[in-house]
């Protein structure tokens, strides 16, 4: 009864036309025809509805998050995993295992953005190659702790240059070494449907990788705390993802084992009113979630997969 009063007090400020209208103007929202438009408001106003109904029990203090209306509310849930994620491949043998050193005092929290460790937000724009900029993330960041150099890193050039069906963060790393370093964004230039990888432009190499165990929370905030920023892999295909705005994210319908799809970069991690999280980087704007991040509960089952897929380069 709540949420129809609410609802309702929401519409009565504008016509549910009004609300349409304002919510494609905000986007730069446009349709090739009458008919597609009218599908998109259907989406929209059903999508509408699972915010209202969420962000009620969110004032109830029955969940931790909130959603908000933001550039995905106009897609199903179904065409956003087609177009924003992508289904993982076998993980293959680590070379290299993360170990932590015990004698080491660390903190209760981490966040590397403080440091200056973390690049602004980017927007990998309406394709699943999330896995490009989970790799450069952290590749920024700890040659940025190594050498004080914080540089924007192109992930265009390993959008180009790894062939498709290779696109993970591992291989990533391999690719790197192989060619001999990472152009710079700014040196590397835009996307051109070929490899451009330019010698003279290159700004970092790495030496290999290191995987954290599967599933190890403890282990893996032990890295993204000795080593710098990590890469993740979650299950993003949920519409409570999808609508994500803020607070601490947790989603109980995620599987076990995990489907993982969408790679993100743990960038730090920390606990609000008892309740631990993980601080995530994204690669869809600074218009989604908490200005591009996310905050995804620590510490309960490996919740939606966090911790499942996890590593991070040596340089």
């Amino acid at each position: 009864m709540m949420f129809i009063l609410h609802l309702s007090f929401y519409l009565a400020l504008a016509s549910a036309a009004d609300v349409w209208e304002n919510f494609k103007v905000t986007h730069g929202k446009s349709y090739t025809s009458a008919g597609e438009d009218s599908y998109r408001k259907q989406i929209f106003e059903q999508n509408l509805i699972y915010v209202e109904e969420h962000n009620q029990r969110f004032r109830e203090g029955l969940v931790t998050f909130d959603l908000e209306m933001n550039k995905f509310g106009d897609m199903t849930s179904e065409e956003f995993v087609a177009h924003m994620t992508r289904p993982v491949q076998v993980r293959k043998a680590a070379k290299k295992t993360f170990a932590h050193y015990p004698d080491i005092e660390r903190s209760d929290s981490v966040d590397w953005r403080s440091e200056g460790a973390v690049t602004p937000v980017k927007d990998q724009g309406m394709i699943g190659q999330s896995w490009c900029y989970s790799a450069v993330a952290p590749l920024e960041g700890i040659w940025f702790l190594k050498t004080g150099d914080l540089i924007d890193m192109s992930e265009q050039q390993l959008n180009d240059c790894v062939p498709p069906l290779e696109g993970t963060v591992e291989r990533a790393y391999e690719y790197i070494k192989e060619a001999g370093g990472i152009d710079s964004d700014e040196s590397y230039g835009k996307k051109s449907n070929e490899c451009m990888f330019n010698p003279d432009g290159v700004v970092a190499n790495v030496t290999g990788y290191v995987d954290i165990p599967e599933g190890d929370e403890v282990a893996q905030a032990l890295a993204v705390h000795d080593a710098g920023p990590v890469s993740v892999l979650i299950d993003a295909s949920h519409l409570s993802f999808q609508l994500y705005s803020s607070g601490i994210y947790y989603e109980p319908l995620c599987q076990d084992p995990p489907l993982l799809n969408h790679a993100l970069t743990s960038v730090g991690y920390g606990s609000q009113a008892g309740t631990d999280y993980w601080i995530l980087k994204n690669s869809w704007g600074t218009a989604w979630g908490e200005e591009g991040y996310i905050r995804v509960i620590r510490n309960k089952d490996n919740n939606c997969g966090v911790a499942s897929w996890s590593c991070y380069p040596t340089v």
